[in-house]
This record gives structure tokens, sequence and C-alpha cells, in this order.
């Protein structure tokens, strides 16, 4: 198995940064679009595999498994999505935090090229989530009968708890909580990204990704563009139900992104930006040069 040295992972990431914020503003989108759509895959996935391992209400009470083997099976299940991205060239916003400010230190391009990249995936990766969620919110989170009539299937009301879960953030600690969890989710995600860069080989690329996704997802952290699939997923499905008393009201377009999406994409940025890109390129910065 050939593999970099950490050096080479720092210059590679740099280069990946900046080919990635030369592209034009409608490939990035595009190809933010596929990286939306791939990462919900796996949110998507993770959602099924989970159902009836944990409890389907919004207070996400633990049945006869373990708590611990709950999240281990919700993360083991969950990579497919970044592996994907990484070995098919989509473009993902939690990545491109590490990516094109790595290429700001090494490269010099102006910060204003990763803002712009930055704005557009973004966009992309929106776009191709929620179209996802709903994919599976009219597909298998819900059942039809022949007068149009929808049912909730086990997968969907699982779905609902997610996003319940994910929008319950409010107050100061609460938000606090949210920024914490997004820190720790993209200090891991990018991690996983050099470890992707680390190996040439597709079973290095592999695990390489695997465990560092498995890691923060079962730990419980918050990722920015996965959360763009699991609340509108659990909006979408939500609007299934008749009873208006089994309907949470703060689960809406608004929560998502004032309890949950916002303070969680300042803190993925914070979780790329400084503990893996500005730590690595200060670390490596004198063997980045004499590389050059």
């Amino acid at each position: 198995m050939v593999f970099h040295p950490p050096v080479q992972i720092v210059a590679k990431a740099g280069d990946a940064g900046k080919y990635k914020t030369g592209l034009p503003a409608w490939n990035m989108v595009l190809r933010g679009f596929m990286a939306g759509a791939y990462i919900a895959m796996g949110g998507a996935l993770a959602t099924i595999c989970s159902t009836g391992i944990m409890a389907t209400d919004a207070t996400l009470r633990y049945g006869t498994a373990s708590a611990g083997f709950a999240q281990l099976l919700l993360g083991a299940t969950f990579p497919v999505g970044l592996i994907i991205i990484v070995l098919t060239g989509a473009e993902l916003f939690t990545g491109d935090a590490m990516l094109a400010p790595m290429a700001a230190f090494i490269h010099k391009i102006s910060w204003m090229n990763v803002i712009n990249l930055w704005v557009w995936v973004y966009i992309g990766n929106l776009i191709g989530s929620i179209w996802y969620a709903y994919l599976m919110a009219y597909g298998p989170f819900s059942t039809w009968d022949a007068t149009g009539a929808a049912t909730v299937t086990a997968f969907g009301t699982r779905a609902i708890a997610i996003a319940v879960a994910k929008t319950s953030y409010v107050g100061t600690a609460g938000m606090w909580s949210a920024f914490l969890k997004a820190i720790g989710c993209n200090w891991l995600v990018n991690l996983a990204i050099l470890l992707g860069i680390c190996a040439d080989d597709l079973v290095g690329k592999f695990f390489g990704i695997w465990f560092p996704i498995m890691a923060f997802v079962s730990s419980g952290f918050e990722h920015s563009i996965a959360n763009m699939y699991f609340i509108p997923a659990g909006i979408f499905t939500q609007n299934f139900i008749t009873d208006p008393t089994k309907v949470t009201a703060s689960l809406n377009w608004v929560t998502m992104w004032t309890s949950n999406l916002i303070i969680v994409t300042i803190g993925n940025i914070v979780g790329a930006l400084f503990f893996v890109g500005v730590l690595y390129w200060v670390a490596f910065r004198k063997e980045i040069a004499a590389l050059k």
C-alpha cells in the first residue's frame, strides 16, 4: 500500500485547493449538487439502518440495544457519502473549508477566491441535499394508497425524530453545544480528507476516510451539509402526518437555519480552517517551502 509522508499530504491538499478555486462557478455548483446528494445518500442509509434500534419518538430513547452500539451502527453506514465524493471528484463545502485555505497559505491565492468557492459549493450542496431529502420523503419514508393519501413508514418516523433532535438547540447553551459539536465534526472530516489524500490506492483511501467519518457520526457531532439532508427529510415527511398532536411545530424551514445550520456552518469552518488547515500549515510550512 503506497502512502505519502505528512509534508506531501499537506502540499497535495494545497494543490487540490488551488485547483478547486479555479473552477468556474457553474461547475462549483454542479459538483456541489452531486456532493450534497452523496452525503444525503449516506444520511439516508444511516437513518434506515438505525431504525428500530433507537426509539422513533423525538426523545430518542434507546430500546433493547445499547446506546453505544446504536451510534456505532449509525456511524458505520454514513461514510459512504464522503467516500463517493473523494473518489469521484465532487465538491463538499466542509472539505473545501480546509482545502481552499490551505491553497491560500501555500500558493498565496486570494481569500476572495476561497470565499467564492465556499459560497457556490455551499449552494450546490444545499440543492443536492434537499433534492435527495425530497426523494426519500416521497419514497422510502412514506407509503401511498389508491386515493393518494400518505402514511409515514417506520423509516420516516425515524427521519422525523432525527430532524427534531437537530433543531432542538435553543438558547446560549444550546448554540454553544452545537458550535462545539460542529468543530469536532469538521476536525474529523478533514482528517479523513487528509487520509484520503495520503493513500494512492482504492483500499487505502476507503479505510482512511471511513474511520474518521465513523468517529464523527458515532460521537454525535454536527455536520452542516448532512443536516441539509436530515432536517429537510424530516420536514418533508412530517407533512404527511394528519394528526396535529403528532406534529412538532419547532421543525420547520426557519428553525433549520436558526437552530442548526447557521451555528453549525460557522463551527464547521472553525474546525476545518483552524484545527486542521492552520495547525498543519504551521507545523509543516518549512518542509513545504523546501519542496518547492
